[in-house]
């Protein structure tokens, strides 16, 4: 290669790094509106169905609302995130309507009371509007697919507020063993701009920062044995939503009666359980959990309520939920073993995420972001021994498992 065709590779490279900087700035700032206008959106539906306790009642007529909404939008075989994944792996687009229709019918889910969480709408609202952007652009397949990932981490980013976990989330969790690096500088600046968008409007990340835990041998023991524990929940609740989910699909082939009865049987549920602490997103009972108040049974009934809202066809995701599953799990399960109630939660967090995600990179970052880095070694402990015991089980069945195979020679 001569001086001039290195000065040529050099220019297109430079050329290269200054077109995706520019594409980033842009859909992370777009992503921190969208993720800021969202986050208004569901904390004024919570707060009106707080208010209005009555409108849990009116579950049924929303969950009508969602599949004629999809029907409108032509989008009744739309399977979610799943269909992102798919779309991120394969390079293909995602229909622009999905982003205003999950947008819409996750607010629907969370106003009258379904319990669903907010992350799978802003993976698929992410990926809908880069992708758009893509198709405008004429962007090739490679550059289209590190462009909806941008999208997904920047709309992730603006919501939640943790940049450095949605990047290495966006790029870790679709192919389970590999890290599409290429997409990195390109996931990061889009997150970061999309957080500090985002946290201009108003919207400020969930945070519980905790003192330095000494550690010695009877504490590893424990915190090891929560990890097995955190590992068989994880498993089983992927087995449960999955199960729901094809249950649910075959006994009432129609989404207009799967959603109807799937309405009237959470709001029943409601009416057992006499308040509505296991409806909405259940960020609420995770905190609570952090502050070391959980009933034992609590992870069961968010477990079930989240199995029935997403089975039945209502909208959302299911990070939120595992957020307050495991922090609930967490709390009650470290305080039998003689843990920090508290502590014991934010380890049940940040270990089902990684459970049920396939992620433990981003889960490790997740518990930085959170939590601080005080104890940043016992949550990559138990990050590791989560991925390790959970197999691959998922919340997502489009997740490719790619690992080395062991040469015999």
């Amino acid at each position: 290669m001569n001086r001039l065709e290195k000065i040529r590779r050099f220019e297109k490279y430079i050329l290269a790094i200054m077109k995706w900087v520019a594409l980033s700035l842009l859909v992370g700032a777009l992503g921190g509106l969208l993720g800021a206008a969202f986050y208004h959106t569901l904390i004024s539906a919570a707060g009106l169905r707080e208010e209005h306790s009555w409108l849990i009642f009116l579950l049924p007529i929303g969950g009508f609302a969602i599949v004629g909404l999809y029907k409108l939008f032509r989008l009744g075989s739309n399977r979610g995130t799943n269909e992102v994944i798919e779309a991120v792996l394969s390079g293909e687009s995602v229909h622009p309507l999905i982003a205003p229709a999950i947008f819409i019918s996750t607010a629907i889910t969370q106003l009258f009371g379904g319990s669903a969480g907010r992350e799978g709408a802003t993976l698929q609202m992410g990926s809908s509007m880069a992708s758009l952007l893509a198709e405008m652009m004429q962007l090739k397949h490679k550059d289209r697919t590190v462009l909806i990932m941008c999208g997904m981490s920047a709309v992730f980013a603006g919501l939640f507020g943790t940049p450095l976990t949605a990047c290495l989330f966006i790029m870790e969790f679709e192919s389970v063993g590999t890290i599409f690096s290429p997409a990195l500088l390109p996931c990061y600046l889009a997150a970061f701009t999309a957080s500090k968008v985002s946290f201009a409007l108003g919207v400020h990340p969930e945070t519980y920062v905790f003192d330095a835990i000494g550690l010695s041998f009877s504490s590893l023991w424990r915190i090891a044995l929560l990890a097995v524990l955190i590992s068989i929940l994880g498993v089983a609740m992927c087995f449960l939503f999955h199960n729901a989910e094809q249950l649910a699909h075959r006994f009432f082939h129609s989404p207009w009666l799967r959603i109807g009865i799937g309405g009237v049987l959470i709001l029943a549920m409601t009416l057992l359980v006499g308040d509505q602490r296991f409806n909405g997103a259940g960020m609420e009972l995770a905190m609570s959990a952090l502050d070391g108040s959980a009933d034992w049974y609590s992870f069961a009934l968010k477990l079930i309520f989240t199995a029935v809202t997403l089975a039945a066809g209502f909208k959302g995701g299911e990070i939120v939920p595992t957020f307050a599953i495991g922090a609930t799990f967490g709390c009650a399960a470290g305080g039998l073993l003689g843990l920090d109630p508290g502590f014991a939660a934010a380890l049940g967090i940040v270990g089902l995420f990684c459970c049920a995600t396939n992620s433990p990179l981003a889960s490790i970052v997740l518990s930085l972001e959170m939590f601080g880095g005080a104890n940043l070694h016992i949550f990559a402990l138990v990050c590791v021994l989560c991925f390790v015991l959970s197999g691959s089980s998922s919340l997502y069945d489009s997740q490719i498992f790619r690992f080395p195979k062991a040469n015999h020679n």
